[in-house]
């Protein structure tokens, strides 16, 4: 079999792409240079309130940036359609077109529904009337259905440990030595093979799987120990704020790569020191959902004792199953509904561990602030009890800033997953995670790309969606 080329029986395409991101670059810096230079005046404004584009300089120079935007938009939409309905006659593009088939229609249905009833959804709703949020919530839903769906194996064409006979460091678009035909998309290494003759597509994928399941639920037991102590050490102030707020300090005072290396070194491993810390970090989640059940639901029992049995005992099941392995320091309890890997557990427990501190100083700082409210005096004359006003009143008027810094914080977890990776801390060795794979390619960079260059960009396109997130999610909160 032929190895396959980029673009496949589309290649003539190729040449206006390229005219169109270059048209696409003048018109940017064109636009800036022209904003800076009338003094960024505003755009004179059309028959229904939108800029007119023509009217001046700016305006012909923003002209020039949507034109060259939606004709490389358009192309790009082009090589994925055609690589849908046409497998490899779209070349290396339209290969992985297919195979991203489901992402795909996961993508469309989610913003069919969230765009058809988004006037009913909140915040959320509310989301998709900002341009730069929707690309950014685009961006960040197509890696978490990569990592799903490619965990349920309905992408990867191959394992991503599996090492075949002559794919070492083959270039993109290789045939696989010996494949028929028959294998389809599964006959070529579409991205080429790594320095151990591993797909790097396949690896990609997988990888993002990792980030998916660990970025979000560290940071989310982040903000949950954060705001669980970060209420009351705002409202109560006092002993019990210098205390919290020491602790908080003290853990800040290291550098983040410092307390990784002393977290995950092998003796402080061995000890069971990230274990007995999971012990304490894990239990906040349930501390916050009972004391926010029972802060709601004290003067119902019937209904108060209900939800605390739906809630609590599950958690505590999970709670126990996370806390507790085979053969480690914390190795007794005898309903351990699944496993997690003893350099998964490490990494989340340390990435929790260095998180909190800086959610409980934002939370305290919004706390100190909202409680000096009208609607909080008025909790307070009710005889509201201070739990409840902390989560019933406080809580929710702080969730602006706290959506926002969750959106970042999944960001920067990201990337300092990627830096664990990339340091070797942590993940084992044959682990697809994107700073792993970095790692591993980065020894031949100067002789192939291709290995450490996809879960690269990879990488840089996941964090720069949340960040588009968050300023889409900030702009909506700010109007809200």
């Amino acid at each position: 079999m032929e190895p396959l080329s980029w673009t496949g029986s589309l290649s003539f395409l190729t040449p206006i792409l390229f005219l169109s991101l270059a048209a696409l670059g003048v018109s940017i810096i064109a636009w800036m240079v022209l904003s800076v230079a009338g003094g960024m005046r505003a755009s004179a404004q059309g028959p229904y309130g939108a800029p007119a584009l023509t009217a001046t300089p700016e305006g012909l120079a923003a002209l020039g940036v949507r034109l060259s935007l939606l004709a490389a938009v358009a192309i790009v939409l082009i090589h994925i359609v055609f690589g849908i309905l046409f497998g490899t006659a779209g070349g290396i593009i339209g290969a992985m077109s297919q195979l991203m088939l489901p992402v795909w229609i996961a993508l469309a249905l989610l913003f069919f529904v969230s765009i058809s009833f988004k006037r009913r959804l909140g915040l959320y709703g509310k989301l998709f009337d900002s341009p730069i949020g929707m690309i950014g919530f685009g961006l960040v839903m197509f890696w978490v259905f990569t990592g799903i769906l490619g965990a349920l194996d309905l992408i990867a064409p191959h394992d991503s440990v599996a090492q075949v006979s002559g794919m070492k460091n083959k270039l993109p678009g290789t045939p696989i030595p010996g494949a028929s035909e028959d294998a389809g998309v599964a006959a070529w290494y579409l991205l080429g093979g790594d320095n151990l003759a591993r797909d790097v597509f396949s690896r990609l994928i997988d990888g993002a799987w990792v980030v998916v399941q660990i970025a979000p639920l560290a940071t989310l037991f982040a903000f949950m120990v954060g705001i669980t102590l970060g209420l009351p050490a705002g409202y109560y102030g006092g002993r019990l704020d210098t205390f919290l707020s020491f602790l908080a300090n003290l853990v800040l005072a290291f550098p983040v790569i410092l307390l990784f290396y002393l977290l995950v070194t092998p003796e402080i491993v061995a000890t069971g020191l990230p274990q007995y810390i999971a012990v304490v970090l894990f239990a906040f989640p349930l501390v916050f959902a009972g004391v926010l059940l029972h802060s709601r639901y004290r003067t119902r029992p019937q209904a108060n004792m209900l939800w605390l049995a739906l809630v609590l005992i599950p958690g505590f099941l999970g709670y126990m199953s996370l806390i507790n392995e085979a053969g480690s320091k914390i190795s007794f309890w005898p309903l351990d509904f699944f496993d997690v890997p003893g350099g998964i557990l490490v990494v989340f427990v340390s990435v929790v561990f260095v998180n909190s501190p800086t959610v409980f100083r934002i939370v305290r700082g919004l706390t100190l602030d909202i409680k000096t409210r009208d609607y909080v005096a008025a909790a307070q004359t009710r005889g509201e009890r201070p739990w409840y006003i902390m989560l019933w009143e406080i809580l929710p008027n702080a969730r602006g800033p706290l959506i926002v810094d969750f959106c970042l914080r999944i960001g920067y977890t990201t990337i300092l997953l990627g830096t664990l990776g990339f340091f070797g801390l942590g993940l084992p060795p044959e682990s697809p995670d994107w700073g792993s794979t970095i790692n591993d390619g980065r020894k031949l960079l100067a002789i192939y790309l291709h290995p450490p260059l996809p879960p690269a960009l990879a990488l840089l396109s996941l964090v720069l969606g949340l960040n588009l997130l968050a300023d889409g999610l900030r702009e909506e909160s700010l109007r809200d």
